[in-house]
Parts: structure tokens; sequence; C-alpha cells
């Protein structure tokens, strides 16, 4: 995508180039509040003025975009506290899972009752307090 806009920028470039110097005419210029002529050559004034478009709406578009990249600092900020929330939590959760292994472990190391006590536990009725 870069380089058809280089491209593309370069085609126009070429082409306003070869305009502003087939016109080499002298042209006059009046700035009016100042009451100020200037007479330059015609293909200057349309490489100044088309210069002067283009980092005039490379200001405007960075200016223009200027709420997106706040947004996207503020996005990255939100992400690295994120991923290290995260971090956290997956070490909180290898831990309780050593925990479980760990009684697993202890559960089956211990004697079972016997079968006839585990149903007799079942049927047992509790104590009212």
């Amino acid at each position: 995508m870069a380089f058809i806009k280089a491209l593309i920028r370069l085609i126009v470039f070429a082409t306003v180039l070869y305009f502003a110097f087939i016109n080499n005419d002298l042209a006059m210029f009046s700035l009016w509040p100042f009451d100020i002529e200037v007479t330059v050559s015609l293909s200057v004034a349309i490489v100044f003025f088309v210069l002067f478009g283009f980092i005039w709406g490379k200001f405007d578009s960075w200016f223009a975009y200027s709420p997106l990249r706040t947004a996207l600092r503020r996005q990255k900020k939100e992400n690295k506290k994120l991923n290290k929330e995260q971090e956290k939590l997956t070490k909180e959760v290898e831990g309780l899972q050593g925990d479980i292994s760990e009684l697993k472990e202890r559960e089956a190391s211990m004697p079972k009752a016997p079968l006839r006590q585990r149903i007799a536990y079942w049927f047992k009725r509790k104590k009212a307090d």
C-alpha cells in the first residue's frame, strides 16, 4: 500500500512540475491587507502553492487523527495493566492447581473407610442442637 501511495505521489509531483515549468510567465500577486505587490515566475508560484497545500493537508490530517492517537495511547496503557493482572492471576491459578493436586495425593494416601461405615454415614441422622 505504501508503494502505491508513493507511486501516485510521484506521478502527481511530476505532473505538477511539468505543468509549472511549461507556464514560465511572470505573475503579479497582491497581498491585500498590506498593499504589497510581488512579481514572481508562475512556475515558482505553482510549485509553492502545491507544496503549501500538501503540507497543509498533512497538518490537517495529523490534527484530525489526534483524538485517535490519544485513544490508542490510553488503550495501550490499559492493555499493559491488564496483561500484568493476567500474569498475576495465571500464577495464582497455577498455585491453586498445585494445591488441588496436593490435596488429591493426600486423599489418595489416606485409608478409606469400609463400605459398611460409608453407607451408615449416609443414613445417620443429624443431632438437633
